[in-house]
């Protein structure tokens, strides 16, 4: 609910603050004296409006959605719009756009002015039915829920799978061909390195054969250093053996160059060419194995598929018998109750004033709310059709009806003058309707009608001081002054009086 609302500086308004509370709260005073701008002013403060206050602002006790918003609750949330050069927006004084304050308000606030067609929304309807049958409608309607999403589950995986089936055979030539691919080339880790590492000897093992051929000369002289070094008294042993590693380096380097004599160069360079246009498409060796692997994995699902198939087909099968079924369930509760729900409605119609409505119930494609479609028609016209009078106490029928099973209280509704050009009756009747729905809701409304403004629970009086709009709280006795105007004008009769306490005090 809105605990409080502040006004300041627009059009005939200096500064006004409303201090509220839960039940029907009335706003009434003479033509011209500024409750409709009043009104604006609130919805502008919630994002439902705009206007040109330099500041309008509301305290309510709706919660926050922090996760959704980013914004954090206060244990009163205020939300402001400030107007100087541009229009802004805040809750708990921290910056918001206009559309999110919008949908944020739209949860709980109703305004009854705007031909607004979500109070007639299927889901919203079946809804109030199902409420209406009670706990069999309800458990029946969470099973076929669950039932329901297991079954569009299975059914969006047996499409993909039909999917792969009708290219199956194009998936299974475009594995078999890469594999074969990387089959007939059969290639091994590190093989490409070693290849590199022989392409390198062949390239050089003329030229390295001819060195060592020449540097073997050396040991043709290697006795005459012997002697030498016997000669001078030095001992040999370190010529000696540097001269035996030489000799192995060089034999093992000459054992290594003609065991090349047998490598077919041609092979190599071929080998080498295969292996780099692999690594060329697929990154490495490595990852070519990997990519082969993958394909085999995929062979293996395709050549599998249609085991899968079956077992799919076999569960979407049961799912699909169960979910028609409880759907067929669920019908058959709604339709036994339809006619009880429209009587209902037409009872709520009937103290409105206005004719009876058909409430009709059929059926069509599976959706998470079952088979059927609830619609309604008022004086066989469609909704779009009525006028707008008709339309906002349709409206308040249905909200009526839904009011019988919610939970929650906080919700807010805003009417303008819902009993304009209605009879005394009429607006009676549409006073005790929306006595009932304060139950759940607040309830602002603007009248000019004695009936609806001597049930208020809270009563405001917007008046002119000059040119200035101002508002004040009536009590008792105000409120008899201030019905008595309505019945009879600015000359206030004594009869005027009379009826106006007897409605105030028949309302108490």
């Amino acid at each position: 609910m809105i605990e409080r609302f502040y006004l300041k500086d627009y059009l005939s308004f200096q500064e006004a603050e409303l201090n509220l509370q839960h039940g029907l709260i009335v706003f009434s005073g003479p033509s011209g004296s500024g409750k409709s701008i009043l009104m604006e002013s609130i919805l502008s403060s919630l994002g439902l409006s705009s206007c040109d206050a330099n500041i309008c602002e509301s305290s309510v006790t709706w919660d926050i959605d922090e996760e959704e918003t980013g914004l954090e609750n206060d244990e009163i949330n205020v939300f402001k719009h400030i107007k100087k050069e541009k229009s802004r927006y805040f809750i708990n004084n921290q910056s918001i756009s206009k559309k999110s304050i919008n949908t944020l308000t739209c949860k709980y606030l109703k305004h009854l002015s705007l031909r607004d067609f979500r109070d007639f929304e299927n889901e919203g309807l079946l809804s109030i039915l199902d409420h209406k049958i009670g706990k069999n409608a309800l458990d029946l309607k969470s099973h076929y829920r669950e039932t329901f999403k297991n079954y569009n589950q299975v059914k969006k995986e047996l499409e993909i799978i039909e999917d792969e089936e009708r290219r199956i055979i194009e998936l299974k030539e475009f594995a078999k061909f890469e594999i074969d691919k990387i089959n007939s080339i059969s290639p091994k880790v590190g093989e490409d390195e070693e290849l590199l590492v022989i392409k390198k000897e062949l390239s050089r093992k003329e030229k390295a054969l001819e060195m060592i051929e020449g540097a073997n000369e050396i040991f043709n002289f290697e006795h005459h250093i012997s002697l030498a070094l016997d000669t001078l008294d030095v001992d040999s042993a370190f010529f000696d053996d540097t001269m035996n590693e030489l000799r192995s380096i060089l034999e093992s380097a000459e054992e290594r160059f003609s065991a090349l004599d047998e490598v077919d160069v041609e092979e190599v360079l071929n080998r080498i060419e295969e292996l780099g246009e692999l690594k060329r498409r697929y990154g490495s060796i490595e990852e070519a194995l990997e990519y082969k692997e993958q394909k085999l994995q995929e062979l293996e699902k395709y050549e599998n598929i249609e085991v899968q198939k079956g077992d799919l087909e076999q569960r979407y099968q049961t799912l699909h018998k169960e979910v028609y079924s409880l759907a067929r369930s669920l019908t058959e509760l709604r339709s036994k109750a339809v006619k009880n729900f429209e009587k209902e409605l037409n009872a709520y119609l009937k103290q409105l004033y206005l004719r009876d409505a058909k409430v009709s119930l059929a059926q069509d494609k599976l959706t998470q709310f079952g088979q059927d479609i609830l619609s309604i028609e008022l004086n066989a016209t469609e909704l779009s059709k009525v006028s707008t009078g008709e339309f906002n106490r349709l409206r308040l029928a249905v909200l009526a009806l839904k009011s019988e099973s919610m939970q929650n209280i906080g919700g807010v509704l805003m009417l303008d003058e819902i009993d304009a050009n209605l009879s005394g009756e009429e607006s009676m009747s549409v006073a005790k309707v929306l006595k009932k729905l304060t139950k759940n809701f607040q309830i602002f409304v603007i009248s000019h009608q004695p009936q609806l403004t001597s049930m208020g629970d809270q009563h405001f009086l917007v008046y002119k001081d000059g040119t200035i709009s101002k508002t004040k709280e009536l009590n008792f006795d105000e409120k008899i002054d201030e019905i008595a105007r309505i019945i009879s004008g600015d000359t206030i009769s004594d009869e005027a009086k009379k009826f106006a306490r007897e409605l105030l005090e028949g309302n108490r």
